[in-house]
């Protein structure tokens, strides 16, 4: 398995936290399951090579997108595909959904529109330019020069809100909301308007997935006990880091940090 990130050019590291992609050639006829996991932050997704069958609660399957727009979200989903694939994606902070596209956030939350329903012809002739790409540094640069057009054309550029999200993403989800929204010089009212319009949650439910978020970058770290990781990223006790946890992921914690939680394996490349 082949996972790695690059990081946007300066011009575009407002929007874009990072550029990633995933390649794997399975063994045999062995399936691969992937879970995506719960994000205040929304992705830009690409298949270029095999197509992915989500799985539903009732074990029924459904052929997922090519392209498309994986919004922020508040639960899992899971995912199964039985040959080789690879997926290029763009992270995005949640504000760049209504700043770049003029969709407000909460529109896409929860939700995987694939791209030409989100973006019409631009959308399918973006998925063909990235399909056709001979690299990820051909990806890169199709998407950038996408994303470029996208600010001169329409950009909607909020600051006091644009600054209120990163500081909560910023400080893990510990942020304190009212001094955030004091300095924004917003009423609450206006605060709570444009923070769900451009994070897609309200700010609470916003904090605690990026709380949720901070917990899983300790994978891998062998020193901390499920409880100083707990307390670490802000729970006030184990009970509520478990059942935040298993909501936003549908696993508890130690299997997670087990290495043994399913579709994770990426985390170990």
């Amino acid at each position: 398995m082949k996972y790695f990130t690059i990081p946007p050019t300066p011009d575009l590291a407002r929007y874009v936290r990072f550029f990633w992609e995933l390649e794997h050639d399975l063994p045999g006829n062995e399936p691969y399951f992937h879970r995506t996991l719960a994000d205040g932050c929304a992705e830009m997704v690409f298949h270029f090579k095999g197509r992915f069958d989500e799985i539903f609660k009732n074990d029924k399957t459904e052929t997922s997108f090519h392209s498309g727009v994986h919004g922020q979200s508040q639960s899992f989903r899971r995912f199964v595909i039985g040959r080789d694939f690879g997926i290029f994606g763009i992270y995005l902070y949640p504000y760049a959904i209504p700043a770049l596209f003029g969709v407000p956030a909460a529109e896409v939350s929860n939700q995987m529109p694939d791209l030409t329903s989100f973006l019409g012809q631009a959308g399918t002739d973006l998925e063909e330019q990235v399909m056709l790409a001979a690299d990820h540094t051909s990806r890169v640069a199709i998407v950038s020069e996408f994303l470029r057009k996208c600010i001169r054309k329409r950009e909607i550029h909020e600051p006091a809100v644009f600054s209120v999200i990163s500081s909560v993403i910023r400080s893990n989800g510990l942020a304190r909301i009212p001094d955030l929204a004091a300095r924004s010089f917003l009423s609450t009212r206006q605060f709570e308007r444009k923070f769900l319009a451009f994070s897609g949650f309200s700010p609470k439910l916003f904090s605690r997935i990026i709380r949720f978020q901070s917990a899983l970058n300790e994978y891998g770290n062998k020193h901390k006990s499920l409880t100083e990781i707990a307390y670490e990223c802000g729970y006030y006790d184990q009970s509520h880091f478990i059942h935040d946890f298993k909501a936003f992921s549908g696993e508890h914690p130690k299997t997670y940090f087990s290495g043994n939680a399913e579709g994770m394996g990426y985390r170990d490349v």
